[in-house]
């Protein structure tokens, strides 16, 4: 069946219910926190809690590096990002059944609307992450710190084009949410985090395997700008933890994954638009 639309249309359509998209963003946010006694105040101290939890497990085992957890957190925020974004965009639409049933307007507004409301979790954990980052006298890179909204914009445009393929395939096929719980699982791990980017890539060398294959996971990228940018060292003792290459070289980085992430959305749109057809009698 071909698209009942073109791609700019769908977008159109799509911006032209930005009232609903923030409607939704803040009914996830309330429902999230319903008759939580701090509400959204539980995602700035998630990320505090996580920071001293792996400060303190790492220290023990001896992860090596100085303000660990600074490192980190560099990274996880990202990923809590990610993970945000895909484990509710994938029930965006069939958590919402009655509404698709009832009320007519694009369906791609409620993964929409799911990204939105973790970019909002993330801007909160991020402000909280800066706060500490000043109580700590942490030394940013100030030449690098301005490339991190770009960073951030690359991976919601790659974000959005993943939520409306697993959400639209969900609706088919419920097994969907499951089977991404642990691919999300298996991702986290493949993305340098809890490691850094130069020990993966002296592996890789090791075993005579092309050290840019990291690069090819999407969030790589972006991960890396955050802990360059925060964390602010290449390298400690003589082992680089990070490129040491120019603030070119990372933007161009960022401008690869926004290239390939716009084709996704593209594509994603067209799927998204042939899958939309029967999801209201799918539901």
């Amino acid at each position: 069946m071909a698209p009942r639309r073109n791609v700019p249309t769908h977008i159109r359509e799509v911006l032209s219910y930005r009232e609903l998209i923030g409607g939704l963003v803040r009914k996830e946010l309330k429902v999230r926190y319903k008759q939580s006694t701090i509400g959204v105040a539980w995602s700035m101290i998630q990320p505090m809690f996580l920071l001293l939890i792996y400060s303190l497990v790492f220290s023990v085992l001896g992860g090596g590096l100085p303000r660990l957890g600074v490192w980190i957190m560099s990274g996880l925020l990202v990923w809590t990002l990610v993970g945000t974004t895909v484990t509710t965009a994938v029930v965006s639409i069939t958590g919402n059944g009655p509404l698709v049933g009832k009320v007519r307007f694009p369906r791609a507004v409620l993964p929409t609307a799911s990204t939105g409301a973790a970019l909002v979790h993330f801007m909160l954990q991020l402000s909280a992450f800066c706060v500490v980052l000043l109580a700590v006298q942490q030394d940013v890179d100030w030449a690098y710190v301005w490339l991190i909204p770009f960073a951030i914009t690359a991976l919601l445009l790659f974000l959005l084009a993943v939520g409306l393929v697993v959400s639209a395939v969900n609706v088919y096929a419920r097994d969907t949410q499951h089977l991404l719980d642990m691919l999300t699982l298996g991702w986290f791990w493949l993305t340098p985090i809890v490691y850094d980017y130069g020990r993966m890539s002296r592996y890789l060398g090791n075993h005579g395997l092309p050290t840019w294959l990291p690069m090819l996971n999407p969030v790589t990228s972006v991960v890396m700008v955050m802990q360059r940018s925060l964390y602010g060292v290449t390298e400690i003792d003589g082992k680089a933890l990070l490129p040491g290459e120019s603030v070119w070289w990372y933007l161009r980085n960022i401008g690869i994954v926004a290239g390939i992430s716009v084709v996704l959305l593209y594509l994603a749109l067209r799927l998204f638009d042939r899958a939309e057809v029967n999801m209201a009698e799918s539901l």
